[in-house]
């Protein structure tokens, strides 16, 4: 079926092409009901164009010959059939027997048969039909190599996309890697010494609990580690059971981790108070549900704070402050003065409020950080409720909640989604490989299409010459059929019949052939020359001529009139 717009242009050209062909039949003297009728056959064989291209061709080349209204449709027909005819030799074929039948049945219709006559007809349906299917053939071919790098662009680029995932995964293993060999295996001795030492007798009981707070920071880092490594490996997963607010272990051995959303920003506080640093917590407005990204960051920016303050500004007391907006999470961690100097003895990367910067641009957030008038430094993030992408505020139970940031040039637009409306943001299984088995089974047709257009160069080149040739045969044949009125004026009556031919043209162009039909009749016994006039006639169908005539070797008379 047709889509609406193509109806709306096949009609608006059916009609376009209707009332040009009737006019001009009917100012071809056909009447009428004949131009009616002619209008009528072009408007039904326009839209049919588009189905039998082959067979309209041909029907308007064969009667465009007796029917001068079909003459704007052969030019639509021949581009048509240029673009919709398959292969390159049956195209060939087609426009070859149409250029036949027509010029066959052109030449049928002349009064007599000349040279010139042949090439000038020959070279007009070069122009009205052989033309106009090359400029199809040529937007086809186009349009089809187009087609083709578009493809082989959407290959390419889901090939790259595939290596560079390898690439991510097999780096992602490897620092999984070593990560799981290096820290955890640091981690675990911290954590086994400082249990060690805190059933150590001699020790006060002030230092056993601070070795107790080393203790379970180690543990806690070793939890960390083996999730961090797990995402690496896996990749980003759901939020376990312990998770949860008030997951802390109860055997004082193997506590599990702390939850990573607002709910852990209380053991973070108690981790820094055991730690013999005052931290207060301050909370305002109304508890609202956040989701997991969005907590996740909260929970990591209070405490890359702490950890800032306890580098930088050791003994200085911490506010940590969570406030519920109407559309926003507000976290803030502030520290006063450093109470003491900084140990510089701390590993720093320099990369934590880089990281958290871009962690909150992926929830939609931002975060400030900047000194205090006191003298001290405030780490600031406002978090909205919700991320992009989060369909609601508080997942489902029992499943995960991902989010996926695009950037500005993924092609996961372009891989097409399966019935269930999911998409694979690597690799598309069932599109793949329709994709190659086309651009494969294309890969024969590239040759065809280089041909194509070879061939195509090489009759433009033909038409070219030919076009050439056939102005100067032209301007031949005026020359021998045409005069000027003043050499008309020139010849007069009672000259003899050699002196006159001598200074006329000899007449013997196709292009005099048919100029008695009208004409007056002929003076008994004489034989005349009858020539065009280079000027225009009264109307558009009137031909100016002169004629000589000439009896027993002299010109007995000589006439100016239209035919």
């Amino acid at each position: 079926m047709w889509p609406a717009r193509r109806i709306v242009g096949e009609s608006l050209l059916s009609l376009a092409l209707a009332l040009p062909s009737a006019g001009f039949e009917y100012l071809d003297g056909g009447g009428a009901v004949r131009a009616v009728g002619v209008g009528l056959v072009t408007g039904l064989l326009s839209p049919l164009r588009r189905v039998l291209p082959a067979t309209v061709l041909l029907a308007t080349a064969a009667g465009s010959v007796v029917i001068s209204g079909f003459a704007p449709l052969l030019l639509v027909a021949a581009w048509s059939a240029g673009r919709r005819i398959g292969g390159f030799g049956r195209a060939s074929g087609v426009f070859a027997l149409t250029y036949v039948l027509s010029l066959g049945s052109a030449l049928w219709e002349l009064p007599h048969f000349s040279l010139s006559l042949l090439t000038l007809s020959a070279l007009l349906l070069l122009v009205t039909l052989i033309v106009p299917g090359l400029a199809g053939r040529y937007w086809a071919q186009r349009r089809t190599l187009t087609d083709t790098l578009g493809e082989y662009h959407a290959q390419l680029l889901r090939e790259r996309e595939i290596i560079a995932e390898h690439a991510r995964i097999r780096e992602r293993q490897r620092i999984a890697q070593d990560m799981h060999d290096s820290l955890g295996h640091q981690l675990a001795l911290i954590a086994v010494h400082t249990g060690a030492l805190e059933v150590d007798r001699e020790l006060t009981g002030p230092q056993r609990e601070a070795v107790g707070v080393l203790r379970e920071a180690s543990v806690a880092a070793m939890h960390e580690l083996r999730d961090v490594v797990g995402v690496l490996r896996d990749g980003p997963e759901a939020p376990g059971p312990g998770d949860g607010p008030g997951a802390a272990g109860t055997d004082g051995e193997d506590p599990a981790p702390r939850s990573r959303g607002v709910a852990g920003v209380d053991g973070l506080v108690e981790a820094s108070r055991k730690a013999g640093t005052a931290v207060e917590l301050l909370r305002s407005g109304e508890a609202r549900p956040l989701s997991p990204t969005v907590g996740h960051a909260a929970y990591r920016l209070v405490q890359e704070g702490l950890t800032n303050a306890h580098k930088h500004a050791p003994g200085a007391s911490i506010t940590v402050g969570l406030r519920y907006e109407p559309d926003s999470l507000v976290v803030e961690v502030a520290n006063g003065p450093a109470a003491e100097p900084a140990h510089h003895g701390v590993a720093s990367g320099g990369q934590g409020l880089t990281g958290l910067a871009e962690r909150a641009r992926l929830v939609g957030g931002m975060v400030h950080a900047s000194p205090t008038a006191d003298g001290g430094f405030r780490l600031a993030g406002v978090l909205p409720y919700t991320s992009p992408g989060d369909g609601f505020p508080e997942p489902p139970p029992g499943r995960a909640t991902t989010t996926f940031v695009a950037c500005a040039d993924d092609f996961r637009a372009q891989s097409p989604a399966d019935p269930s409306g999911q998409s694979d943001p690597v690799f598309d299984w069932n599109a793949l490989p329709k994709e190659l088995a086309k651009a494969m089974s294309r890969n024969k047709r590239r040759n065809g299409v280089a041909v194509g257009c070879g061939v195509s160069a090489l009759i433009v080149l033909v038409l070219v010459i030919a076009v050439a040739v056939g102005g100067v045969l032209l301007v031949r044949e005026a020359d021998k059929a045409m005069i000027d009125p003043k050499q008309y004026d020139a010849v007069t009556v009672g000259q003899s019949e050699a002196e006159v031919r001598e200074r006329l043209p000899r007449g013997d162009s196709f292009m005099a052939g048919d100029l008695e039909e009208g004409a007056p009749p002929v003076p008994k016994g004489a034989e005349c020359l009858t020539l065009l006039s280079t000027e225009f006639g009264s109307s558009w169908d009137a031909e100016p001529v002169f004629r000589f005539c000439f009896r027993d070797g002299k010109l007995i008379e000589k006439k100016a009139f239209e035919v």
